[in-house]
């Protein structure tokens, strides 16, 4: 073989600093799992001040999906998790799409073969039985062919795989930052494929040929592949390449027995952010499942994305499986909400608000200004809002409460009084409002409860509103408020 094309592909990896790499499949969206993987992957290099890695890994041609890749594109720039080197803005050790790197593979291989660490295997096998793990390695005629015969059979074209050629004795062992030390027998691990028919790498053996090449130091991935590690150390070993330091993460479960699923109706990132949460909430959040702060800042549950980058360390990570709580995310997203800048948070809420309140005249600002201590999600925005658009059919009982001791006969005082009382005002703004209501119930003898139910809910036919009866009024203008009373005042008739 020629060794040169070798020691040139060593002689591009880059050395001396941290290099970590997020590297999914375009097979779908991108589930929870996924989006932690990535994160915690940006993270680990962010924190060293090394480099983050975008490689796609599209060998499994037949489970792509249209559009998938533009979703994790998509996906990693609303989550402000920018790449330093991959397929869009090129690097030192590309090309960063697997299917572009293919004639690497089957050279590595044969590599591979030459050394006595894999083997030409021509046993018929169905596409999907080639990279099966129950393959019985003992049961294989080709593990101990010959070089002349393995000639022989090359020379007479008959299609081949190439196969892992793991000891039969002996035991290998290798370490997580996670779960430490792990040893398991040689005897159980299986011959895996390496190279397929179809000359296309497989996904764990075409993992370590562009780890090791890409300079990867740090692989981040889930425990699922902890059973597969050992005969990577075997691939890295057999080369004689330094082997990264392994990040299994526990699983992210929808309950104590089920991991997340799309099948199972769990959300992607992308379903989340339709849900109404913000992305700041979700980062945050999913850096919490599998994830804990140490120290000083142990007790905290807030981190903007910069604040992690300064504080997230291996250590943090935990091997127990994560569960997936919505109820935990509105917690989170509600604290984001509360957090921004009003005017933030009224640009942010208004297509929200706007689907529901269509009337231009209503000032969207006012009403997000409502709604910014009172909303979890922002879906939640237009049905609690949609009373500002058109009076709800309401029934009187609505007018009967318990703690503001209001009944319908009360509520038909009131209003009887509180209607020439706001007709009165030369000014209508939320101070002249409470003032000029203020006063009533003063002249009335009345707590001001017992006149603001009534007033509240004739002005919105509910009896949950974000904001009272003031700041309802205000925002519906003299003309509507007054409407709205009149028309509450003939329904207590």
């Amino acid at each position: 073989m020629d060794m040169q094309f070798f020691v040139d592909m060593e002689a591009r990896i880059p050395k001396g600093k941290v290099r970590t790499r997020f590297a999914p499949s375009p097979t779908g969206y991108m589930h929870v799992g996924n989006l932690r993987t990535a994160l915690y992957t940006w993270l680990i290099a962010r924190r060293a001040g090394g480099t983050f890695i975008f490689r796609l890994e599209d060998t499994d041609q037949s489970r792509q999906v249209e559009g998938a890749t533009e979703i994790i594109y998509r996906t990693l720039g609303e989550c402000g998790l920018q790449h330093d080197e991959g397929p869009d803005i090129g690097g030192p050790v590309g090309p960063y799409i697997q299917t572009q790197r293919r004639d690497l593979y089957g050279k590595y291989a044969k590599l591979l073969v030459e050394k006595g660490a894999a083997y030409y295997c021509f046993c018929e096998k169905q596409g999907d039985e080639e990279e099966s793990a129950g393959f019985e390695r003992a049961e294989d005629p080709c593990r101990n062919l010959s070089a002349a015969e393995v000639e022989e059979k090359l020379s007479a074209g008959l299609p081949y795989v190439i196969r892992q050629k793991v000891p039969q004795e002996g035991t290998t062992t290798f370490r997580d930052v996670s779960y430490g030390e792990i040893t398991v027998e040689n005897k159980t691990l299986d011959d895996q494929v390496l190279l397929k028919r179809d000359g296309l790498p497989t996904y764990n053996f075409a993992n370590v040929v562009d780890d090791h090449l890409m300079g990867i130091t740090h692989v981040v991935r889930g425990s699922e592949y902890l059973s597969s590690a050992p005969k990577y150390n075997l691939l890295y070993e057999a080369f004689g390449w330094e082997i990264p330091e392994y990040v299994h993460c526990s699983p992210v479960m929808r309950d104590q027995q089920h991991k997340m699923s799309k099948r199972h109706g769990d959300p992607s990132y992308e379903d989340l952010r339709a849900q109404g949460y913000l992305t700041e909430a979700i980062l945050n959040y999913v850096a919490l499942l599998g994830w804990s702060p140490k120290g000083e800042i142990a007790e905290q549950e807030v981190f903007s994305l910069s604040e992690l980058a300064e504080v997230f360390d291996l250590a943090g990570i935990s091997k127990s499986p994560a569960i997936f709580d919505l109820a935990k995310l509105d917690h989170f997203n509600a604290l984001y909400l509360r957090a921004m800048e009003p005017e933030a948070f009224a640009k942010t809420a208004e297509p929200y608000i706007r689907q529901s309140v269509k009337n231009p005249a209503i000032d969207v600002a006012a009403v997000a200004a409502l709604l910014q201590a009172r909303c979890e999600k922002l879906t939640d925005i237009p049905e609690k809002v949609d009373f500002f658009d058109a009076l709800p059919a309401y029934d009187t009982e609505l007018f009967v409460h318990k703690k503001s001791k209001s009944s319908i006969e009360s509520s038909r005082e009131m209003l009887d009084a509180a209607i020439p009382a706001l007709e009165a005002l030369e000014v209508w703004d939320a101070e002249s409002i409470h003032a000029a209501l203020m006063a009533l119930a003063e002249e009335k003898q009345v707590k001001n409860a017992l006149l603001m139910w009534p007033v509240r809910i004739a002005a919105a036919g509910k009896a949950v509103t974000p904001g009272g009866a003031v700041e309802i009024c205000a925002i519906l203008g003299r003309e509507e408020t007054l409407c709205r009373l009149k028309a509450g005042r003939e329904k207590l008739n």
